[in-house]
């Protein structure tokens, strides 16, 4: 097996983030430190990450968080923030599906399952997500038509989006964001991009998956229907 699949089978991370574990020379075969990609992991092998042992994990765990502001979408931090990780006590490794900026809050999901967190967050999949924002002053509709058409800011592309106004409020207005791309502090760029600020961002849904029911901090497993449904993607 693959050494990103094997880390990831372990539930260390996607695919993705566990390739950079091996090219940062943080993981280690039978007392190796292995940086190629290609590296195959064979019964009976000993895999260490930082020095720690892991081994592959049977049991596939869904949950989802409402993440609140001020935590970060890691399972440590080096500064000592609070990460996502701390409001769910169970024994078992999770890590979080994709992220949310430090300040932003909603829907986030936490998984051992490095496939599905990949078919999430690789833009080629396409999946959507969906933001409540509240936005500085009122957009005109040629600034809403441009969010909608895709724009690019400070040398980022960014595709289009689905664009609701959901109400105007004193000195806002509350707007839906729709994105397919995940892009680093993506609709925070593209209402910048307008000479705008962005007062709240919370994601509400992921596909069908949608955010109902939990206080901020509180988390929950996914149903069977949503597994199955995220499974599907």
């Amino acid at each position: 097996m693959r050494i990103n699949k094997y880390l990831s089978g372990c539930g260390i991370d996607s695919r993705r983030k566990c390739e950079k574990l091996v090219t940062d020379g943080r993981v280690r075969v039978n007392g190796k430190t292995v940086i190629e990609l290609g590296t195959d992991v064979k019964e009976g092998d000993a895999v260490e990450v930082d020095g720690k042992r892991v081994a592959l994990t049977f049991k596939k765990i869904y949950i989802m968080l409402n993440k609140p502001k001020g935590c970060v979408c890691t399972v440590s931090d080096d500064k000592g923030r609070k990460t996502v990780i701390d409001f769910v006590n169970i024994k078992e490794r999770l890590f979080p599906v994709g992220r949310l900026d430090y300040d932003t809050e909603g829907l986030l999901l936490l998984t051992n399952d490095g496939d599905l967190a990949n078919k999430i967050t690789h833009p080629k999949n396409e999946v959507k997500k969906t933001y409540s924002v509240r936005v500085e002053g009122e957009p005109t509709a040629a600034e809403l038509k441009r969010l909608r058409n895709g724009i690019e800011y400070n040398g980022v592309k960014y595709s289009g989006a689905d664009i609701a106004v959901i109400g105007a409020e004193e000195g806002a207005t509350r707007l839906e964001i729709t994105i397919t791309e995940g892009k680093n502090h993506e609709i925070k760029n593209m209402i910048e991009s307008l000479g705008r600020r962005v007062l709240f961002l919370k994601r509400i849904s992921i596909g069908g998956i949608r955010l109902g029911g939990l206080s901020r901090g509180e988390w929950r497993y996914l149903n069977s229907r949503e597994i199955e449904y995220i499974k599907s993607l």
